[in-house]
């Protein structure tokens, strides 16, 4: 019985985040960490939210549009933070662009430095209020983190990578994305960073074999 719980693994848990979502912030933050403790690996699931959007015929984020649902939000998010004991600076910009940094993340996917790589794109977003889709922002952290900036940039911008980034993109909506971060355990969907323990928990449970 030993040897059999031994040889099994929990399942992954895909993150589905986007650099410009101030829930995905929390998120990102937090989920390395957290998923280490369960032994879960991780599945980086970039996509952006905009196309998601004018799907449901929004030309920017509903906490710009809904007047009282964006004030709201921003109450939360200090309080939120303030409990995880993260930085928070309201961004002068909302959602801010962020397709070079996205298109990067893309690339770092399945790399041993993405999850360094986002905490520090969002930290420059929601703690320290800087433009992140600049090219020099982007390739100070890739060189921050000991990284040929140059190289991965041009992957990024590359046309197959741009095309993957659209083809993820439209995979979340086939999912039935509606908002980030959203997670999946299997075909189990969790929406919103209050629900990164339940999914994280949920994948722990559920064993497959290494």
């Amino acid at each position: 019985m030993n040897d059999v719980k031994a040889a099994m693994t929990p399942v992954d848990i895909e993150f589905w985040f986007e650099f410009g979502s101030n829930y995905s912030y929390l998120s990102v933050m937090r989920i390395e960490a957290a998923a280490e403790r369960l032994q879960v690996p991780i599945c980086w699931k970039p996509f952006l939210l905009g196309p998601i959007f004018r799907t449901f015929g929004w030309d920017t984020s509903p906490f710009v549009l809904q007047k009282a649902k964006g004030e709201y939000v921003w109450k939360d998010m200090e309080r939120a933070c303030r409990e995880l004991g993260l930085p928070w600076k309201r961004p002068t910009t909302f959602p801010r662009t962020a397709l070079l940094p996205m298109r990067v993340a893309l690339v770092g996917a399945g790399q041993p430095w993405m999850g360094a790589y986002c905490r520090r794109m969002m930290s420059l977003n929601f703690a320290e209020d800087s433009d992140i889709d600049a090219p020099d922002v982007v390739a100070d952290v890739l060189e921050q983190l000991g990284l040929p900036a140059h190289q991965i940039i041009d992957e990024a911008r590359s046309e197959p990578n741009k095309l993957k980034l659209r083809q993820q993109t439209e995979a979340a909506r086939a999912r039935g994305i509606f908002g980030a971060p959203t997670f999946f355990v299997g075909d189990e969907m969790y929406w919103g960073n209050d629900r990164l323990d339940d999914a994280l928990a949920c994948a722990s449970r559920l064993l497959t074999p290494k």
